[in-house]
């Protein structure tokens, strides 16, 4: 299951100082071997042993005095671009995003290994009840959810996503190629629609419920591939967790 580089806020980050670390040490490398003549190796000593260059020019000809000077300069650059680095490090490790990325990819290992589970997406009164009433049978559960208060208000006893159930790459996140079911539980007759419709092609096999507000809805939702078609008002979350 790929991961997409947004997902990780403190690689983000740390993209910027990393290059230009690469970049500083390897200007520093390719302009002693221009200034100097010497190989590559002996040019990626002088980065670290300014004394190098010194030794160098007792025995050798050249710009010793702009030699040094630009060794100088691509040292600061070394030094500058290691405490960026540092800098970004520290500042995710104090602000909790290290911990909050290690928590979520242990979350992705777990999520890639499930099978069978039921993915449920929403987690609003009717997605809690649920999933609740399915982790109690012993069903492994998976919520996809959007909204961002919503998804703090998970526990750690339910693994969560958050994402639009209605895209594609969600979905694949939320593996529902190898998911028993899906639950469109929005609060939302289009978007739980919307959900069947991609979730059914992306796994033909794989039961599709999905809830509506009205009964007019229903025959859209099974033509979009629901094989249920819950209505709140008719039938309860503990009834739905019957069928799984």
């Amino acid at each position: 299951m790929a991961t997409q580089l947004s997902d990780r806020p403190i690689l983000n980050r740390a993209v910027r100082p990393l290059l230009t670390l690469v970049v500083v040490t390897t200007v520093g490398i390719v302009g002693h071997v221009l200034l100097a003549g010497v190989g590559l190796v002996e040019a990626t000593f002088w980065l670290v042993d300014l004394t190098s260059i010194e030794l160098h020019f007792q025995d050798h000809a050249g710009p010793e005095r702009a030699t040094k000077a630009f060794a100088i300069a691509v040292r600061t650059g070394i030094l500058l671009s290691s405490l960026w680095i540092g800098e970004t490090v520290l500042s995710a490790a104090f602000g909790g995003q290290i911990t909050e990325e290690l928590r979520q990819m242990q979350t992705e290992r777990r999520i890639e290994d499930l099978s069978d589970h039921v993915v449920i997406c929403g987690y609003g009164i009717f997605g809690r009840t649920l999933a609740a009433q399915l982790r109690d049978d012993g069903h492994d559960v998976l919520v996809i959810e959007f909204n961002q208060a919503e998804f703090d208000g998970i526990g750690e006893e339910t693994l969560a996503i958050r994402g639009d159930a209605r895209r594609e790459d969600v979905l694949e996140r939320a593996n529902v190629a190898t998911a028993s079911a899906i639950v469109g539980a929005i609060d939302d007759s289009n978007a739980n629609i919307q959900i069947a419709i991609t979730a059914s092609q992306l796994s033909p096999n794989l039961r599709v419920i999905v809830r509506v507000g009205d009964e007019m809805y229903e025959s859209v939702a099974r033509r979009a591939g629901a094989d249920e078609v819950v209505i709140p008002e008719v039938l309860s979350g503990d009834t739905v967790s019957e069928w799984l």
